[in-house]
């Protein structure tokens, strides 16, 4: 290997690579547990298929677009020199690792991002053109403001914004998104009129827990070196989570009168939202107030689905937008060099600002075309009549649930049968829904 390679730093971004792909299948139980039991399959799927299309998109181009030589010297996207990873051998170094272990390090913060949409529009969109959405999206969303917050050379990164591990590149990226995705989707069908509450809580709390687990490979692993930056990330973000349950809870108990396992798993990722983008330029009391803020302010959000009359299915804008605004401003106050704790003045929050702003402003925008585009064409929202039946057995023509073996009976043979054409009218549990907490 060449001079300046580390082969513990090396093990280290690779491991929390590892970790950070775990997200993806934690996102998608998080997900499958709020929802009902017709669309459980559906919604883990929506994240799971995105291992899939953004894993070759991104070899094939994503990371030249992201991570490539600045076009034009704007700042707004990469070249195409490194094309199907052209140009890259396993000795090429960024720092003390292989690019490649950098690039496939990013490669997971790719996939996540627009698994993160799919919360917000379950129930209701084809799986096809969910589909070609993330392929769409990672590459004219994504992969630019990639190039903007985190290459050397773009625009954001120029202007002195600070995001360590994702909260504008990832989390105000993917919630903008969602909320310009339902925008053009509408409501689901009985919304405000009937319950909808999750169906598995232990799959949330699995999922949340998982998720938590990824998240140190996706906060300390972005110090690209098994060293003090990585420790400080490390521990931030295992503090800032815990204050983001705390806070969450003791607003329920506030306003609802109990603490549900719900709003804690909820608040642990609010609190992992927002610690991500100032995981590494705070400190352990600057974390906790960021996961107490994030807490709270997100759970508040949450309310604004109903205020505003907009159907975000899973709180993908409240925790995810909401959350990565809250963790991105607050660099601005917490941060030890350049906060307004620090004595530094409001410059860096006012940069903070502006990157924040920037966007979301391009991906609300860009996600409601998109989808806009692939309604007016091949169709995103599927019929009313599938919507009621449960896109699971009218889309996949799979049950997450076998009700029938359950009880003792025999369950359809194959893919032929009534079960899986979603005639569920004549079953006694068709459409039933379990869980105490209502989103």
């Amino acid at each position: 290997m060449p001079d300046g390679f580390d082969a513990g730093d090396t093990a280290f971004v690779l491991i929390s690579a590892a970790l950070v792909m775990l997200m993806t299948p934690g996102l998608a139980f998080f997900y499958g547990g709020m929802v009902r039991v017709k669309s459980v399959l559906n919604m883990l799927l929506m994240s799971f298929i995105s291992l899939g299309i953004v894993s070759v998109l991104w070899v094939t181009y994503g990371y030249s677009l992201a991570f490539g030589d600045d076009v034009g010297g704007r700042g707004l996207i990469g070249d195409l020199g490194n094309v199907g990873m052209s140009g890259i051998s396993d000795t090429t170094l960024t720092g003390s690792i292989p690019v490649l272990a950098f690039a496939v390090f990013q490669m997971m913060f790719a996939v996540i991002t627009p698994a993160l949409i799919s919360g917000a529009i379950a129930d209701r969109a084809k799986f096809g053109a969910w589909m070609l959405f993330v392929a769409l999206w990672v590459t004219v969303v994504y992969f630019p403001v990639a190039h903007w917050v985190w290459q050397a050379d773009g625009w954001i990164f120029k202007l002195g914004v600070k995001d360590f591990a994702g909260g504008t590149a990832v989390h105000i990226n993917a919630g903008m998104a969602a909320l310009g995705a339902l925008l053009v989707l509408g409501n689901r069908v009985g919304f405000r009129r009937e319950s909808m509450r999750a169906h598995s809580l232990p799959l949330v709390m699995l999922g949340s827990g998982l998720l938590w687990f990824g998240w140190f490979g996706f906060n300390a692993g972005s110090a690209l070196a098994a060293n003090g930056t990585a420790s400080v990330a490390f521990m931030n973000t295992q503090v800032a989570a815990g204050a983001g349950m705390i806070g969450w809870l003791l607003w329920e108990r506030v306003r609802k009168g109990g603490f549900t396992s719900l709003g804690a798993a909820s608040g642990a990722v609010a609190g992992l939202v927002a610690i991500t983008p100032a995981c590494a330029v705070v400190n352990t009391w600057g974390a906790i107030a960021i996961g107490v803020i994030a807490g709270v302010v997100c759970a508040l959000a949450v309310g604004l689905k109903d205020r505003f009359g907009y159907d975000d299915t899973l709180d993908v804008v409240a925790v995810h937008a909401v959350g990565g605004f809250v963790g991105t401003l607050l660099i601005g106050v917490f941060d030890t060099t350049d906060g307004l704790v620090a004595g530094a003045g409001a410059g860096q929050l006012g940069k903070q600002a502006v990157g924040a702003l920037a966007v979301a402003a391009y991906s609300v925008a860009l996600t409601w075309l998109l989808v806009k585009i692939i309604d007016m064409t091949i169709g995103f929202r599927v019929p009313r009549s599938d919507e009621v039946t449960g896109i699971d057995q009218v889309l996949h023509a799979e049950s997450a649930y076998d009700f029938d073996a359950s009880r003792g009976q025999a369950a359809p043979a194959d893919s032929t049968g009534d079960w899986a054409q979603g005639r569920t009218a004549q079953h006694p549990t068709a459409g039933v829904v379990n869980g105490p907490y209502t989103r």
